[in-house]
């Protein structure tokens, strides 16, 4: 029989967004119930390097919140769950299905020694590294995850029982099955956040086919300090690369592969990758391939004048396609936009700025029907005069769940939607009296 918690508010994503209203409510005295389906909290921001147009550590500002929000009193977190059948049965009453999938490892027990992973015979393709690098089948997801315990991928793992034998703690546990947990709850934020383009999409590209064509996220992680190569490096061969070119609107403002709209952070994103890779590699030529630079936040347009400034080329073409050539190096055949002429350029590393979608299935956790926009992001009721409220009332939007936005954008819409949220409860809370 599933067992039954009852909380103020349920959080689903615990990402920057999540983190930030939860946060934000519990500073207030709510019981706040954050539900992740990763192995960690801290959602896209915990793995970039530095944030635009500052420039500041990504880690630096999010591992605190993170901390803050493990060690809240007030907050519970359940990572690698789901919640589902999301059911509001009155004004201040939903209930909901919360699915705790099993790590085989006894969370409260694991030190995070790692000695697992050194005795793991298996090695697989490292999510969190983009699969730049492998992971062993028992492993703790990366340096700075929350909470820091192992995980055992039970679908790649050989069940050898090595990982038992060092354990120290004796946390290894192949009996744990899923738990149900049934939730109740007076309202829920989602701030599901978003997921990255897929470049295969577009085959003209050569994803996925030429090794030395990398998705910008990719990219990100070769610049981290938890880095998987010490260096920034061609895939292929390992070279270090010193003329690279970045791809525009991989994947955004395209009817073709159904993402009609601008995704909002490509070209800031590109512009900071482009001056961190001219600060590694002093003697690389960085090429940016562009439609139109949108640089239209605070200091936006400074940063990208910056960048300029330090030797970025921006080229305004249309990449048509991209072809190997000698040695992993990389034809592009592009039309240049203001001279009207189809042109090539040899490369010999090519990052794809891929755009973000709205995450799959968020309408599904709910029995209600949850409304969506066109393009499957949490249709907001009122964008001006109330942009967290969705249309089944008590239900909030926050961050990218809502639509394409970059990190400060997104802070202050879990500020919005914690904000509404307090003063709903407020309500019921007078009301009750």
């Amino acid at each position: 029989m599933s067992k039954s918690e009852e909380y103020d508010v349920l959080v689903i994503g615990a990402g920057i967004s999540g983190e930030e209203a939860a946060l934000n409510l519990a500073n207030q005295g709510y019981k706040i119930l954050i539900v992740e389906k990763d192995l960690s909290v801290g959602g896209k921001m915990i793995h970039l390097s530095k944030v635009f147009p500052t420039l500041d550590c990504s880690a630096c500002i999010t591992t605190p919140k993170v901390s803050e929000t493990a060690r809240h009193p007030n907050i519970t977190i359940y990572t690698y769950s789901e919640v589902s059948n999301i059911d509001k049965k009155s004004k201040y009453d939903f209930r909901a299905l919360l699915t705790k999938h099993p790590r085989y490892v006894i969370e409260e027990a694991c030190t995070g020694c790692q000695l697992c992973e050194e005795a793991c015979p298996v090695t697989v393709q490292d999510q969190y590294q983009y699969d730049l690098v492998g992971r062993k089948a028992v492993y703790v997801p990366f340096s700075i995850a929350n909470p820091r315990v192992a995980a055992i991928d039970i679908e790649n793992c050989s069940l050898c029982g090595a990982c038992e034998k060092v354990c120290p703690a004796d946390c290894i546990d192949f009996t744990q099955e899923e738990e149900e947990i049934q939730i109740k709850v007076k309202s829920v934020v989602i701030a599901t956040g978003f997921k990255l383009f897929d470049p295969t999409l577009i085959p003209r590209y050569g994803f996925g086919v030429f090794k030395n064509v990398v998705t910008a996220m990719q990219m990100e992680r070769q610049l981290v300090p938890t880095r998987p190569y010490n260096n920034v490096l061609r895939p292929k061969d390992g070279k270090v690369p010193d003329n690279i070119a970045y791809v525009l609107c991989a994947g955004s403002r395209d009817e073709t592969v159904g993402n009609p709209i601008c995704s909002q952070v490509c070209c800031m994103y590109s512009i900071k990758q482009a001056q961190l890779l001219m600060g590694a590699l002093p003697m690389a030529d960085v090429t940016i391939y562009y439609l139109h630079i949108r640089s239209f936040g605070k200091g936006f347009n400074e940063f990208y004048q910056q960048s300029k400034d330090m030797g970025v080329t921006f080229i305004k073409g249309k990449i048509g396609k991209i072809e190997e050539i000698e040695e992993g190096n990389l034809k592009l055949r592009y039309e240049d936009i203001e001279s009207g002429v189809v042109k090539e350029a040899n490369h010999d590393m090519v990052v794809l700025s891929t755009g973000i979608l709205a995450n799959d299935g968020i309408s599904s956790m709910f029995k209600d029907k949850l409304e969506l926009d066109p393009f499957n992001y949490v249709m907001q009721k009122d964008i001006l005069a109330n942009p967290a409220q969705a249309n089944i009332g008590g239900v909030y939007v926050a961050g990218t769940a809502s639509g394409p936005m970059d990190i400060p954008d997104s802070i202050l819409s879990a500020g919005a939607a914690s904000a509404e949220i307090a003063g709903y409860l407020k309500e019921g809370e007078d009301h009750e009296k």
